[in-house]
């Protein structure tokens, strides 16, 4: 595997349920250093290929590489080291509500490091400084709005300083503003940290806007396109126009594939 290339998608195959995989011989391969966005459907894999990615499940063919290592889920050592370089923004944060800005952010460091309380106070406060909010520091979870809470989130997940930042849906459920604050942050964050990141979304123009590499996945975890922004929004494919442009009408169909009207209860049509 490239030097280049730090999280790797071999020929995998995964499914919840053995007789229908969500993923089917996927191979994918994402830039150290780069932004990397997966984009798709409902449905169509995204969360699962990064729980793979994570080694939340083990793959039921195939393998993922971390940095040239193949991840094992039935080494707990191993997966413990790596999940310690990996940060997760997951989709609606997933904040502790009983712990106020400051402690959500402290939490990582106090569990995996042996920093003393100085030490961490300043990374905290460095990091909320980072997302805009060191001035939320002491205010409950319950006090901060939804794009607030998605910034401290990631905060909590660049506490450890990690080599990979894996967002999870970023921008659902955000206005406008935030948006454009969270895609910002991506971006910047990255830059900055040298870190890489997958962002998992169904939101196209965020993405495009700070992502250097796209890949578009369909049902089934099959690659419908992949490369720049650019080469995906100029694509003439069919599918890739309709979902990176918003038509209801293409190859992706309204209707569930159906019978004909009537066979369902035993009529002729």
């Amino acid at each position: 595997m490239s030097s280049e290339t730090f999280i790797e998608i071999d020929r995998v195959t995964f499914g919840y349920d053995a007789s229908r995989p969500i993923l089917k011989d996927l191979s994918l391969k994402f830039q150290r250093g780069k932004v990397s966005a997966i984009l798709g459907g409902s449905g169509c894999g995204k969360t699962t290929l990064m729980r793979l990615v994570a080694g939340v499940h083990a793959t039921d063919q195939g393998r993922v590489v971390f940095d040239g290592e193949v991840v094992d889920v039935r080494n707990q050592q191993q997966l413990y080291r790596l999940r310690r370089r990996l940060g997760m923004l997951f989709q609606f944060g997933a904040l502790f509500t009983d712990l106020n800005v400051f402690e959500n952010v402290a939490f990582p460091l106090r569990e995996h490091t042996a920093l003393p309380e100085a030490m961490i106070r300043d990374i905290v406060l460095m990091k909320l400084n980072a997302v805009g909010l060191r001035g939320a520091a002491g205010l409950r979870i319950s006090e901060v709005s939804g794009g607030m809470a998605r910034r401290i989130a990631l905060a909590r997940a660049i506490a450890l300083d990690p080599e990979l930042i894996i967002y999870d849906e970023p921008f659902a459920g955000l206005d406008l503003i935030s948006m454009g604050v969270a895609a910002k942050l991506i971006r910047t964050l990255n830059d900055v940290t040298g870190a890489t990141s997958l962002v998992i979304s169904h939101d196209v123009p965020e993405c495009m806007a700070i992502s250097d590499h796209v890949v578009l996945l369909a049902g089934g975890g099959r690659i419908v396109a992949q490369g720049t922004p650019a080469e995906l929004m100029a694509s003439t494919d069919p599918e890739t126009r309709q979902f990176v442009r918003g038509e209801p009408d293409g190859p992706v169909k309204f209707h569930y594939p159906a019978p004909e009207i009537g066979a369902d209860f035993g009529v002729n049509a």
